[in-house]
C-alpha cells in the first residue's frame, strides 16, 4: 500500500513512524501547506510536496492519511480529498461527527472512493469497546476517564490566557471515582467529581500571578467546571519534567445479568500512553489498511471504526488470525 501524509506536525511524525513498522506500506508523499524544502522527514525514497500539487498524485496514493486539526482542517479537507483518494482522519470533535461522517459520505460515494472517519482512541478504540460493552450488558451504565495525560487543546486555551509564556494541563481521574465504578455501585457523578485538572503554567516577565491563576480557574468550557490547580514553574522546569504527551484512560461499563438483575458485572479497557500521537497514528495506520481493502472489494463512501471487522485492521490473514489470536 502507497501511503500519503498531509501534515507533518506530531500526527503527521507518528503515521510515518508507523507505517516503519508495517511491512505491507509504503510512505510515498508528505504534502505540507509549508515550503517543501523546509520540512525535513525520516524517511528516505518519500518526496516532500506541496499541498498545492497534490492532485499530481491522484493515482499514485492508495490511502491519503489526514494528520490537521478537527477545529477548521478536517471538516474542509477530509470531504476535499475524498474526491480524490481513499482518505483516513482523526476528526475527534464527538458533537459534529454525524455532520462530518454525512459530509465525507456524499463525497467519497460521488467520487468513488472510501473514507473512514474519528480514527484513534477516542473517539476509535474507546468508541469500539463502549459499543461492544453496551451490546453484551445492555442493562447497565458507561462510564468514560480520561487521564492522567495532557491535554493539548486545554494546554493551549492556558497559552492563551494574557500574561502566560507557556504551559501544560493534565487530565486527572478522580481515584475514588474511578473506584466507585469499577466496584459496581454505578454512581452518578458529575463532571467535577469525574476529573481534577492540573496546570503548570511559565508566566511572563511582570505577569500578575493572582490573576492569571483567576482567569485559568473561571475559564468557561476548560476549567470553571473542574477542581484546577495552577502551579507556576520556570521555563527549564516545564521543558525538563513536561516536555512529553502522555495519555490514556478507562471505558468502563457496569452491568447487571440474570431473570431479576441479580449479578453484576464490570467490562474494562484502559490505556496507558507514552505519546498520545504517536498511539492515535498506530491505530489509523491499522485503518488505512482496512480502508485499502475496502476499496479493493469494491466498497465505496463514508465508514467509522463500528463498521469494519476487526480482520480488515490486521497483516494477517484469515487463517493466520485464527490459529494465533483466536
Amino acid at each position: 500500500m502507497r501511503i500519503g501524509i498531509l501534515g507533518y506536525g506530531n500526527l503527521g511524525r507518528g503515521v510515518e513512524c508507523a507505517i516503519k513498522q508495517n511491512p505491507d506500506m509504503e510512505l510515498a508523499a508528505v504534502f505540507t501547506r509549508r515550503a517543501p524544502e523546509k520540512v525535513s522527514i525520516l524517511t528516505k525514497n518519500a518526496e516532500v510536496c506541496s499541498v498545492n500539487d497534490i492532485e499530481q498524485w491522484k493515482d499514485k496514493i492508495d490511502v491519503l492519511i489526514l494528520c490537521g486539526g478537527s477545529a477548521t482542517d478536517l471538516p474542509e479537507q477530509t470531504p476535499k480529498y475524498a474526491e480524490l483518494f481513499n482518505v483516513i482522519d482523526s476528526f475527534d470533535t464527538h458533537a459534529r461527527i454525524p455532520e462530518h461522517f454525512d459530509d465525507v459520505d456524499a463525497a467519497a460515494k460521488k467520487s468513488g472512493h472510501i473514507g473512514i472517519i474519528s480514527v484513534g482512541w477516542d473517539p476509535g478504540m474507546f468508541s469500539l469497546n463502549r459499543m461492544y460493552a453496551n451490546a453484551i450488558l445492555p442493562e447497565g451504565k458507561d462510564y468514560t476517564f480520561w487521564g492522567k495525560g495532557v491535554s493539548q487543546g486545554h494546554s493551549d486555551a492556558i497559552r492563551r490566557v494574557e500574561g502566560v509564556k507557556d504551559g501544560k494541563q493534565y487530565t486527572i481521574p478522580v481515584e475514588s471515582a474511578l473506584e466507585a465504578v469499577r466496584n459496581g455501585e454505578n454512581p452518578e457523578l458529575t463532571t467535577r467529581q469525574k476529573h481534577t485538572r492540573e496546570c503548570f503554567v511559565v508566566l511572563e516577565e511582570g505577569a500578575d500571578a493572582a490573576k492569571v491563576e483567576e482567569t485559568i480557574k473561571t475559564m468557561p468550557n476548560y476549567f470553571a467546571d473542574y477542581d484546577t490547580t495552577v502551579h507556576f514553574i520556570s521555563e527549564e522546569e516545564l521543558q525538563k519534567n513536561h516536555s512529553g504527551i502522555p495519555h490514556g484512560g478507562f471505558v468502563i461499563r457496569s452491568g447487571k445479568t440474570g431473570w431479576d438483575l441479580e449479578h453484576n458485572h464490570v467490562i474494562e479497557y484502559s490505556l496507558k500512553l507514552d505519546s498520545n500521537p504517536e498511539f492515535t497514528s498506530c491505530v489509523i495506520v491499522a485503518y488505512a489498511r482496512a480502508a485499502y481493502r475496502l476499496y479493493q472489494e469494491g466498497q465505496r463512501g463514508c465508514k467509522t471504526v463500528f463498521d469494519i471487522a476487526p480482520a480488515y485492521l490486521s497483516a494477517k490473514d484469515g487463517a493466520e488470525l485464527r490459529r494465533t489470536l483466536l
